[in-house]
């Protein structure tokens, strides 16, 4: 019985956390993350403020969480880590999984915020940066390093890779759907997208590639 009310409680903690980063999200794109108080996130997502005040005590740190959560939503699962061995599928793997990642409106919104408040609040860009852009550009960079090492992939300079890969991807996905509201390719268009990062990497990365010719002069 005891074990039942524990995992009851956890349930009933983890949907006032979902509601809170909701409700939170919501209101930093329609008011600005100024604009936004605790007290207000706490009426929006149906919860006391001292409910509220005990997981978030500052909108900093609300907004930590929001950014944090955004950016690791596959990190437990196996599939979103791939054995070295494959680079094919390895950088398929990543790349779908990114594309996913920065292709949902709660990404789009999340940049949107950052960028909106960034000459009046300079941390929102820190922490979007270094809780989560970084954290997982460095994850793809370790990978790379990994296959470099195990002999799979020539990447000399597994940072300079991970950015030029992602960032294909991201210029497609992302960047556009800031700037155009319209902006919503296919499914097929993305993953169309998403494998022509992988054939360039390919092309760039294998073993053995012979380099292309200098064209004469």
């Amino acid at each position: 019985m005891a074990a039942e009310l524990s995992a009851h409680h956890r349930r009933l903690a983890q949907r006032k956390r979902e509601a809170i980063i909701t409700a939170a999200t919501e209101l930093f794109l329609d008011r600005g993350y100024d604009g936004t108080s605790l007290a207000r996130v706490a009426e929006a997502a149906g919860v006391s403020k001292s409910t509220l005040f005990k997981r978030f005590p500052t909108k900093a740190a609300l907004f930590e969480a929001i950014v944090t959560e955004s950016w690791q939503r596959d990190a437990g699962d196996a599939a979103a880590r791939p054995q070295t061995g494959d680079l094919r599928s390895g950088l398929a793997t990543i790349g779908h999984r990114y594309a996913d990642l920065v292709g949902r409106p709660g990404m789009t919104a999340l940049f949107r915020i950052v960028i909106a408040e960034l000459p009046r609040f300079p941390e929102l860009g820190r922490m979007q940066f270094q809780l989560g852009k970084l954290p997982y550009f460095t994850s793809v960079q370790h990978y790379l390093e990994a296959e470099h090492e195990a002999g799979n992939a020539d990447v000399p300079d597994a940072v300079s890779a991970a950015n030029q890969f992602l960032g294909m991807i991201a210029n497609y996905v992302l960047w556009p759907r800031m700037l155009l509201t319209d902006w919503n390719p296919a499914t097929s268009d993305i993953h169309d997208a998403v494998e022509q990062a992988v054939q360039t990497m390919l092309a760039r990365h294998t073993p053995g590639r012979r380099p292309d010719p200098k064209p004469e002069r």
